[in-house]
């Protein structure tokens, strides 16, 4: 199977603090690589996590506060100065359109016509990305400026078995067409495709940063393999979080459970709270969420389960 991880680049919130910079976060998608929300200084942490601008393929921009977004004009210029060959398609909410005027062109430098946009807008779910093995999807959530969560969902597809195929004599282009046709005739016999293969369910990522609980957030995370979501605040803060359209670690575990994910994965922490305060984080989230929890720190690698099993 392709590697199918996440890089952590960064993981506070509006302010960096000496271990944690701005957000930043790399999905590994076999040979997919797709950027979400780079902030300031995610280009030095992408060479200090080994990633170059020819591993990414496409960005995701939550909304436009600069936390999640003043990474931009670098990444855009290193992706024009290294000659990307292929195409990075760029989605971010199109009612900020202008913040992605002003940041796709910040300052002078041989530009590059590899780079996509693709605004998202709309109420309702805007689908994006069917280029990829995946289909990408944005809905709004709760913030003080627009703002967008995503969620990619891998097809589900099969997993052939080599001594099925050999007993019902299926070989050699017969195989590519039997998974293409769903049932081919070998011999003068019909064979189907179940008879040959297992079901392979899709994987499924969600991606949600600064919201206030939502049921877009839920519907985002619904039965992701992996969420990684904000938690800025503890519970003692909970008024700020409400009041700035944020979550607490306890919401984001209570979305997470709600949802049915299976590996949480917190991030965008407020500098309010000193090192030695972060397991509150887990702790308290854990008190919603029963499944696996995971506190991001930078430059972490953080593997996508694995499959789920068939039902």
């Amino acid at each position: 199977m392709s590697v199918r991880e996440l890089v952590i680049l960064g993981t506070s919130s509006a302010v960096p603090t000496r271990r944690r910079n701005h957000n930043g976060y790399f999905l590994r998608w076999g040979d997919q690589g797709v950027l979400f929300d780079p902030g300031e200084g995610t280009q030095r942490q992408m060479r200090l996590a080994g990633l170059a601008a020819t591993d990414v393929t496409r960005i995701c921009v939550t909304h436009f506060h600069g936390d999640h977004s003043l990474g931009l004009p670098g990444v855009m210029q290193r992706i024009a100065r290294d000659r990307v060959p292929h195409t990075v398609r760029v989605a971010y909410p199109g009612a900020g359109e202008e913040y992605w005027r002003r940041l796709r062109h910040a300052t002078s430098f041989h530009d590059t016509e590899v780079i996509l946009p693709q605004p998202v807008g709309g109420s309702g779910c805007c689908a994006i990305g069917e280029e990829e093995p995946f289909t990408v999807t944005a809905l709004p959530l709760r913030h003080s400026v627009p703002a967008y969560g995503y969620r990619l969902v891998e097809p589900d597809g099969w997993r052939m078995s080599p001594e099925r195929l050999e007993r019902h004599g299926v070989r050699g282009p017969d195989v590519s067409r039997l998974l293409r046709e769903g049932r081919i005739e070998v011999a003068g016999r019909e064979v189907a495709l179940a008879e040959c293969a297992d079901p392979r369910p899709g994987q499924v990522f969600a991606f949600v940063m600064d919201t206030g609980e939502c049921e877009q957030a839920v519907e985002l995370a619904r039965g992701a393999d992996m969420l990684v979501i904000e938690s800025t605040y503890l519970d003692s803060e909970e008024r700020l979080a409400r009041e700035y359209r944020h979550l607490t670690a306890r919401m984001a575990g209570r979305i997470a459970a709600r949802a049915g994910v299976r590996l949480l994965v917190l991030t965008h922490l407020s500098e309010r709270y000193e090192q030695e305060r972060e397991g509150e984080f887990v702790a308290q989230a854990a008190e919603e969420f029963d499944g696996r929890i995971v506190l991001a720190a930078d430059l972490d690698r953080i593997a996508m389960p694995a499959r789920r099993r068939p039902v």
